[in-house]
């Protein structure tokens, strides 16, 4: 197996890592040609601005669109997260590209500046229960982007409570996972849609490679179900033949 990452600009080197620590090659994916190469393809955390422009000077937009649009997995973080969503706000002076495909809202930058960054345990109960491993995931936050709102398909897998003060402090939002009632605002930071994956944190900065393993088994499913529908057409040709009458 070999999955693409997009190597415009940002932590793609380090997902690369992370793949590779888990038996998997990654590619680097620059040109739109490059992603035939591939079924599935990760886009890394990085300036989104900086991706948006780069990826509209190599002409990528088109290939990524149609890339997600024929099914194919794709994981998006922090500013991957931002290129899958329908919609951003929040954005720089003139807004940028998007890929879309997620059905969801996202604000740039939610949670503050470079220096307003933070860590967090979050429970992620889905991915525990299909990785394994603790209960909750030590969540890396860097200019991170969060989740407004989710259309019905999209399957929220993780969200962080975070206080309405959260543009003086953010790391106001640290007051989530332990000891919180459940009472609080909560913003989401994980999704899952179809076959697209989007998280508004950093998993290749860590050690934990359960995002990754996750992101893996959706691969794996998805070659699973096309070699079950070669095997149906198969069948269902054989079928056919067998039905015709045999001439002499």
């Amino acid at each position: 197996m070999a999955v693409g990452v997009l190597a415009l600009q940002g932590s793609f080197n380090e997902h690369i890592a992370a793949l590779r620590r888990l038996g998997v090659k990654g590619v680097e994916i620059r040109k739109p040609e490059q992603l035939q190469s591939v079924t599935s393809l990760i886009i890394p955390g990085g300036e989104s601005t900086t991706m948006a422009k780069l990826a509209e000077y190599h002409n990528l937009f088109p290939a990524l669109r149609e890339f997600v649009k024929m099914g194919k997995p794709v994981w998006g973080t922090c500013a991957g997260l931002i290129f899958l969503a329908n919609k951003a706000t929040g954005q720089k002076s003139g807004g940028q590209e998007l890929i879309g495909g997620l059905d969801c809202t996202v604000h740039r930058n939610f949670f503050g500046s470079q220096i307003q960054s933070f860590e967090a345990e979050l429970p992620v109960p889905q991915i525990a229960d299909k990785e394994g491993g603790p209960p909750t995931f030590r969540a890396v936050f860097i200019r991170a982007p969060a989740i407004l709102e989710v259309g019905p398909e999209v399957v929220v897998l993780a969200d962080i409570p975070f206080s309405s003060n959260k543009a003086d402090d953010p790391n106001l939002a640290l007051e989530s996972t332990e000891g919180s009632t459940g009472s609080g605002e909560r913003v989401i930071v994980a999704v899952k849609q179809g076959n697209l994956l989007a998280t508004a944190f950093h998993p290749e900065l860590t050690a934990d490679t359960r995002w990754h393993s996750y992101f893996l088994k959706m691969v794996d499913e998805v070659g699973e179900g096309a070699s079950s529908s070669i095997c149906a057409v198969g069948g269902e040709f054989q079928k056919s033949r067998t039905d015709l009458p045999v001439y002499q």
